[in-house]
C-alpha cells in the first residue's frame, strides 16, 4: 500500500476512535497532518480547543510560533509531518493519562513513523519527550539530538512554553535552528529500520 494511502486509513481510524474516554468530549479528532515524504516528524502532547475545532494540529497561538521558527530556519509547514501523542484533546488541556497515551501510541503514532519514516523526529514538550528519553529533564537535554534506530530523536521545549515564560523564547530558537543541520546530518545515516519499534534503549548520543 503507498503511504499515503496508509496514512490515509490511519486517520480514517483516529477520527472514528473510541478506544478510550477522550473521544467522549471531543468535536474533531486530529490525527496530524504533513507529506508522506516528510524528513521531519514533530510530535506534540495533544490536541488544544482551537485544534479540536478544526481537527488540525498547531493551529493556536503555540502553532503560529511553530510556523514562525520553521521560516525562519528555512523550512515550511507543508514539508514537515505534525502530530500529537494524543489525538483527541483532553478535558480542560489537561495532561494525557497513561491508558490514554498507551491506546493513541500504540494504534496510532507507532504506525505514522513507521509510514512516513521519517530521518528526524522532534519531540515537541515533556510528554512527547518521555516517549524516548523517559527519565530525562527537557531543561537539561533540550536540542541535543540521540539516534535510535538509524533515526535522530531531538528534544525541544513546546513552543506553548516558550510563549507562557519569554525566557525560554531563545531557547526555543537556538534549538530550532539546528533543524538544517540535523537533517543534512541525518542525510548521511543508514535509513531508519522500518520493520523495529522504536527503542529508547537503544538510545546512544549523536
Amino acid at each position: 500500500m503507498e503511504v499515503e494511502h496508509l496514512l490515509e486509513e490511519i486517520h480514517a481510524e483516529v477520527r472514528a476512535c473510541t478506544a478510550c474516554r477522550l473521544h467522549q468530549a471531543r468535536k474533531n479528532a486530529v490525527p496530524g497532518e504533513g507529506p508522506a515524504t516528510a524528513k521531519i516528524l514533530f510530535i506534540g502532547e495533544g490536541p488544544g480547543f482551537h485544534e479540536d475545532q478544526q481537527g488540525r494540529p498547531f493551529v493556536g497561538a503555540a502553532g503560529r510560533f511553530l510556523d514562525e521558527l520553521l521560516s525562519s530556519n528555512g523550512l515550511s509547514r507543508s514539508a514537515v509531518f505534525i502530530t500529537n501523542l494524543v489525538k483527541c484533546r483532553p478535558p480542560g488541556n489537561r495532561d494525557p493519562q497513561p491508558d490514554e497515551l498507551e491506546a493513541c501510541t500504540s494504534r496510532f503514532l507507532e504506525r505514522q513513523i513507521q509510514a512516513i519514516n521519517p530521518k528526524v523526529i522532534v519531540t515537541l514538550g515533556r510528554f512527547s519527550m518521555a516517549r524516548y528519553f523517559p527519565n530525562a529533564k527537557i531543561s537539561q537535554i533540550h536540542g541535543r539530538a540521540k539516534t535510535v534506530n538509524g533515526r535522530l530523536i531531538v528534544p525541544m521545549f513546546h513552543p506553548a512554553a516558550a510563549l507562557h515564560q519569554p525566557s525560554l523564547r531563545q531557547e526555543v530558537e537556538k534549538d530550532f535552528a539546528k533543524l538544517p543541520e540535523l537533517v543534512s546530518r541525518a542525510e548521511g545515516m543508514d535509513p531508519p529500520e522500518t520493520e523495529a519499534k522504536d527503542d529508547p534503549e537503544q538510545l546512544s548520543l549523536f
